[in-house]
């Protein structure tokens, strides 16, 4: 399984980081969770600077795409030579966003007639970008999911586990990484958050 977490310049650690880290947890099941990026490095918003793990057209061939968010997107969603690189279909990849990665799936058409959930910073972009948002951490619809706010991070990783290998898979990798002391009532509403959108 291949897996594409798209990271740009000015990315939120807690978007990448936290989703990388959890879906790392199948690792044993051969899945290649890659921090992607369009440069060879990239800076987050606080001045962490990283290399790419791979290149924006790896997302193309991936089988699960995954876009952060950071303070640059809406620049990034104005880039039509950035974007143009990326040929995506849900048809037989999965597709998802973290907080204000939801407007550059607007912007790729791939949220049309489909609601998304997003941070409040970005929502009237995405309302702007002709997107229904959703006040609620996470929502999906066949092969799209949008997830908002930071820490709902784990929902969307969750999510991308329970559909890409069971369930079961998906609540011992939240498990994993809950909490002690917390650990059953967080896998608990993880799984209220995203259970609802698992065919």
């Amino acid at each position: 399984m291949r897996i594409a977490i798209l990271t740009f310049e000015g990315f939120n650690e807690l978007d990448s980081f936290i989703t990388a880290g959890i879906l790392n947890r199948m690792r044993s099941l051969d899945w290649q969770v890659q921090i992607t990026c369009p440069t060879t490095s990239v800076t987050s918003l606080n001045g962490v600077t990283i290399k790419a793990q791979q290149q924006l057209e790896f997302a193309n061939e991936a089988d699960v795409i995954l876009f952060g968010s950071g303070s640059r997107t809406r620049d990034i969603a104005q880039d039509h030579n950035l974007l143009d690189q990326l040929t995506l279909d849900p048809a037989r990849q999965l597709i998802g966003s973290q907080c204000s990665g939801a407007l550059l799936m607007a912007k790729l058409g791939l949220l049309t007639n489909v609601p998304a959930c997003t941070d409040l910073t970005t929502k009237p972009w995405v309302i702007e970008a002709g997107v229904d948002v959703l006040n609620q951490p996470f929502y999906a619809r066949g092969s799209i999911a949008t997830a908002g706010g930071c820490l709902s991070s784990p929902y969307l990783a969750g999510w991308v586990i329970a559909k890409l290998a069971s369930r079961e898979a998906c609540m011992e990798a939240l498990h994993y990484v809950a909490p002690v002391g917390e650990k059953e009532a967080y896998v608990e509403r993880a799984l209220a958050a995203i259970g609802p959108y698992l065919e």
